[in-house]
């Protein structure tokens, strides 16, 4: 007999409304009778609420599967596993006797609890995605954060400001506490994000093919008893709701979503994280086959109907085996509480003591944290149901299925008929000021003061450490010179103009960064920031951006496999990113690409290094300014001219500067993106802070644009500036002639640190190191102040 039902079936709509509003629930009123008819009588509040989580959007991507399983392109010969588990992974690199080092990849959101909670919520989305990548098996070598907040001048500016230091205090708390490299990220400020901020995460790891882990019950389960084991913290009723809460728009009750967010420990997790290294080499010295899930949205309700159903089994859970903190919580929050630090293993039961033994008398958890532990809470089945028990009363039962299978939505699209307009030009403009205020803006200037909040070095792995190359690079095989290199990208305002663009876009950035420093991108994931899908209007925003997406993957294509696409292998769709007032953000997907570089010795920094050096441009500035960095400081205007995904284009760029790498010509490399061509050789000029040799532009090389001056300078087309050694021109024209590639020699690098710029033999502007270092070093010195201990 079922504990503690729900009338449903016999209700009106409105009664039905008012109960699961009163119960907490965010389930649709169509929703709860579906319930009814899948169990074929009034549910439990328990199995309510389970509903309510495996069905909110976070968890179910009911707006969103069918459109991403169409569009997006998942396979090609490096994927080991695309989307569908709990991470990525593709081949990186040979380990011999035909094994590989894989590579784990996974990219999530925690954008609501931390525009709430910005310290707490920051630091759990930075647990949760370690956690996808240890679940996999794999040691973790590195994060990413892509940040979005809102604009720190605006009428929300304060709040703006204190959320962003918030956000960047809770990364560097428990990405440092764990011992976790941060490998780089991006941060955009935009009034689009004043009530709703982006925390994007992203991590990746390596483990041996032949190590992998499922998040799955193995099918050994089939011929012996397994049993699912609760590892880490005593759960409480922290993160209850919180797929819920991610699932809905930003409302303003306060104290509500501060109980949606969960609360971190970084110092437990290190611990977990090292003991559940013994037990995984102890289970593979001894071939025991095992299954591992991180406990995250949904809690305990999630992870074992997932680990059973996907392995083809079923579960009897009894929540009187759960350890809780103190207090006394009902079933539904113990089934479903999002406490952190938790993971979950299906063993045999030949195994279960030896588990057990590790985690609470080696490692001795329970007095590590209190209440903290290993308990054996679950049988798993070979009948496909699920069922619970709390109290000896039986409160939820289901075909297992029911639980995981989710629902789907076909959501009506509207596009926008919005006209954009490029603003009036305005001729003789003090070129020298404005581009020192550009160069100081929030969004161009060096990120210095919150990458010094990071630990890059911890591992002792680092190549290239955030801020001085276009991407991050790590050696991450002790003794192997192949290096792995790593970029987020996204530029929300080309969304708000053309969301097509914005996606595409996003890839094509990402990817150019990854090439900018050698190496070949091998795989990228995505997270997708969107408003409320059951607007026609986003909803049309996001199908463009996958379809960007989509066709950017398809038409740059794997460099390593000709005729197959770069494959998105992970990734997450965060809806209803919206506040009170009801306006969404703008359309904001960002894109995480890896890449693989043979010889990491060859990879180069944006900073010029050497007089007499010849200096390149590979592409031509276009009028495509729309989104742009110079429209936005300098005209306050959005513009309409976006630039243009040209994949034939991209893709032979792309092959040229990474062959240049491979051939050594390169001394240093910058993509061209925001700010256009002269920020991008004004970053090369200051460098990483020493002394770099200065350049004189003269536009006159670039007149076939018929462009105006400023429109050359700061256009956002994209291309690549490259340092070459004097001497190697022919080399040079050769392979971009060769590869169909524009190119245009833009001048020598000289004694004396200056920028300076001549059009028609007269001078329009020259910048003195020392200032261009000012303006850059200190755009953002407001924002995130100055790291301890300088």
């Amino acid at each position: 007999m079922l504990k503690g039902t729900v009338p449903i079936k016999e209700r009106t709509d409105e009664e039905i409304a008012q109960s699961l509003k009163e119960k907490g629930l965010n389930l649709a009123v169509s929703e709860a009778r579906r319930v009814c008819e899948l169990l074929g009588r009034d549910p439990t509040i328990v199995e309510l609420t389970i509903f309510n989580t495996m069905w909110s959007e976070h968890c179910s991507y009911k707006s969103s599967r069918s459109l991403l399983g169409e569009m997006l392109p998942t396979k090609a010969p490096n994927v080991v596993l695309g989307p569908g588990e709990d991470a990525g992974v593709v081949r990186f690199f040979p380990a011999g006797d035909g094994d590989w080092h894989c590579l784990v990849v996974a990219h999530e959101s925690h954008n609501h609890p931390s525009q709430v909670l910005p310290v707490e919520g920051a630091a759990t989305g930075i647990g949760g995605i370690v956690r996808d990548v240890y679940c996999m098996g794999a040691d973790v070598v590195g994060v990413l954060d892509p940040l979005r907040f809102g604009d720190p001048e605006g009428e929300k500016g304060a709040q703006s400001v204190s959320i962003a230091r918030g956000v960047v205090d809770g990364i560097s708390q428990y990405g440092n506490a764990l011992g976790v490299p941060n490998l780089g990220g991006d941060i955009v400020f935009d009034r689009g994000f004043d009530e709703n901020c982006l925390v994007n995460v992203v991590a990746m790891g390596l483990v041996k093919e032949s190590r992998i882990l499922r998040s799955r019950v193995p099918k050994e389960a089939a011929d012996v008893q397994y049993k699912v084991i609760l590892i880490g913290k005593p759960t409480d009723d922290s993160g209850f709701g919180g797929a819920a809460f991610a699932s809905e728009d930003l409302a303003g009750e306060e104290e509500m979503n501060r109980g949606a967010v969960q609360v971190p420990d970084p110092f437990l997790k290190r611990v977990l994280t090292v003991a559940n290294r013994k037990v995984l080499e102890l289970a593979a010295e001894r071939g025991v086959a095992i299954g591992f899930k991180d406990l995250g949205a949904g809690g305990i309700s999630c992870v074992t109907s997932e680990l059973a159903d996907a392995g083809g089994f079923g579960v009897k859970l009894d929540l009187d085996a759960v350890n809780i903190a103190e207090g006394d919580f009902p079933p539904a929050v113990i089934a479903c509480s999002e406490t952190q630090e938790r993971y979950a293993l299906a063993v045999p039961e030949d195994f279960v003591d030896d588990v057990l033994k590790i985690y609470n008398e080696d490692f001795d958890l329970p007095h590590i944290y209190h209440g903290a532990g290993a308990f054996v809470i679950a049988d798993v089945t070979r009948e496909k149901n699920y069922s619970i028990m709390s109290g000896g009363e039986l409160v939820c039962e289901a075909p297992i299925d029911v639980i995981t299978t989710g629902i789907s939505y076909d959501r009506p699209k509207k596009s926008r008929q919005i006209l954009f307009k490029e603003p009036e030009w305005q001729e003789g403009r003090d070129l020298r000021e404005d581009f020192l205020k550009l160069f100081a803006s929030p969004n161009i200037a060096s990120k210095n003061h919150v990458f010094r909040h990071y630990d890059s070095e911890v591992q002792g792995r680092a190549v290239l450490r955030p801020g001085v190359a276009d991407a991050g690079v790590i050696a991450p095989l002790p003794g192997e010179k192949v290096g792995l290199a790593v970029s987020v990208d996204g530029t929300p305002r080309y969304g708000i103009i053309d969301p097509y663009q914005g996606g595409a876009l996003a890839v094509i950035e990402a990817a150019r960064n990854v090439a900018a420093v050698g190496a070949v991108p091998s795989t990228i994931t995505d997270c997708l920031n969107y408003g409320n899908p059951e607007i026609g209007e986003v909803f049309w925003e996001f199908f463009e951006g996958v379809r960007g997406i989509g066709d950017a993957c398809k038409g740059i294509g794997h460099l390593s496999h000709e005729g197959h696409p770069l494959p998105v292998v992970s990734g997450n769709v965060s809806f209803y990113n919206q506040g009170e007032s009801g306006k969404a953000i703008p359309p904001s997907p960002v894109i995480a690409c890896f890449g693989v570089v043979e010889d990491y010795s060859k990879c180069r920094s944006i900073s010029f290094k050497d007089e007499g050096d010849e200096v390149y441009l590979l592409g031509q500035p276009l009028d495509e300014l729309g989104g742009s960095e110079y429209y936005r400081v300098i005209y306050d205007a959005l513009g309409a001219n976006v630039p243009e995904a040209d994949f034939v284009r991209e893709k032979a760029q792309i092959r040229t500067v990474i062959e240049m790498h491979s051939l050594g010509w390169i001394r240093a490399c910058h993509d061209i993106s925001q700010g256009g061509l002269l920020t991008a050789l004004a970053e090369m000029t200051i460098g990483d802070g020493g002394s770099c040799p200065g350049i004189t532009l003269d536009l006159d090389v670039l007149a076939s644009s018929g462009l105006p001056a400023e429109k050359v300078l700061f256009s956002e087309t994209g291309g690549f500036l490259v340092e070459i050694p004097a001497g190697s021109e022919r080399d040079v024209l050769a392979l971009c002639a060769r590869n169909k590639v524009k190119l245009f020699r833009l001048g020598t690098l000289k004694r004396g640190a200056k920028l300076e710029v001549l059009s028609g033999g007269q001078r329009l502007a020259v910048w003195e190191s020392d200032e261009l270092k000012d303006a850059y070093m200190n755009g953002c010195r407001r924002i995130f102040g100055t790291a301890k201990g300088e």
